[in-house]
């Protein structure tokens, strides 16, 4: 089932301050608190989806992204423990209950208190003591290469805004990744609170299109021209290639986008030995216009039934 839209789970518009989003979810919070309702697994799981719901709307980069890529793209570009990573409503919890945070809102699996194992994916374990050390936010970062970046791989240097400041780092491009795939440069993301680790700086990459492969999987795809005649009667043809022109035999009696297959001249298979495949794909070209003489002459096939 299809989660709700976060702006939706609060109570909010599009255009809600910060400040309107941090007094919705205070609202929410007190009514739903497992402390306030317990043995009630509607109470628990609607406890959920509002601290899930605040912990992205809270953060303003975790917002920008979920705006621009929308509640499905955002999912598949943040998992769980990053989207709850950095938030602060474990002291609004604390605050809100006189301070009895660290008895009654321990996150994790195991222990009193309410469980929120199934949240984090077991993988946190601090309390809303607001003293814990926190690891600090992650960065993510849109990294365009080129078709040809990805196939070969290599290193670029990029610069990005952290902490108000402009950093430089340096970027391994493994060969054969493709766009949507994320590189993770632990540490390099924004600093800790309260004595905790750096966040890290993720990399979401796309890839420019490019003016004569297409891709698909690891393999690509060129279009290739041909005339009737030669479609007919068979030749021989160029095709460009990721190392360069080779020549290629067509059969006789070629149809229409019909894929010719040259093995291994593809994209390098991520992580993996060997290549893709690249695939020619012949388009039969008809003329718009042709000579008299020309026309007779095709008059003369269509009487041989061609």
């Amino acid at each position: 089932m299809a989660k709700r839209d976060y702006y939706e789970i609060l109570g909010v518009n599009k255009n809600a301050s910060d400040e309107e989003v941090k007094r919705a979810y205070r609202k929410l919070a007190m009514k739903y608190h497992p402390d306030r309702n317990p043995n009630k697994k509607e109470a628990e799981e609607r406890f959920k989806e509002i601290n899930e719901a605040y912990a992205v709307l809270s953060d303003k980069e975790k917002r920008k992204q979920y705006d621009t890529f929308g509640a499905e793209g955002f999912r598949q570009r943040f998992t769980q423990e990053d989207i709850f990573r950095g938030s602060d409503f474990e002291e609004i919890l604390s605050g809100l209950f006189g301070g009895r945070g660290r008895r009654e809102f321990k996150f994790g699996r195991g222990g009193g208190g309410f469980d929120f194992g199934d949240l984090f994916g077991g993988s946190y374990a601090y309390q809303g003591t607001g003293r814990m050390p926190q690891k600090g936010e992650d960065i993510l970062y849109e990294l365009t290469i080129s078709l040809e970046e990805a196939v070969s791989g290599g290193e670029k240097r990029i610069s990005y805004r952290k902490n108000g400041e402009v950093q430089e780092v340096s970027v391994k491009i493994p060969k054969g990744i493709s766009a949507g795939k994320k590189l993770r440069l632990a540490g390099k993301g924004r600093e800790g609170k309260k004595g905790g680790p750096p966040g890290d700086l993720y990399l979401q990459i796309s890839i420019r299109e490019h003016p004569v492969f297409a891709r698909e999987g690891d393999d690509l795809i060129v279009e290739k021209e041909i005339t009737v005649s030669e479609a007919i009667l068979g030749t021989s043809i160029e095709v460009p290639t990721l190392e360069g022109i080779k020549r290629i035999k067509v059969p006789p009696g070629t149809q229409s986008h019909t894929k010719m297959r040259l093995k291994g001249l593809g994209i390098p298979r991520l992580e993996k030995e060997g290549r893709g495949d690249e695939y020619v794909k012949l388009i039969v070209k008809i003329p718009q216009r042709v000579t008299d003489k020309a026309k007779h002459l095709i008059q003369e096939l269509a009487g041989e039934g061609i």
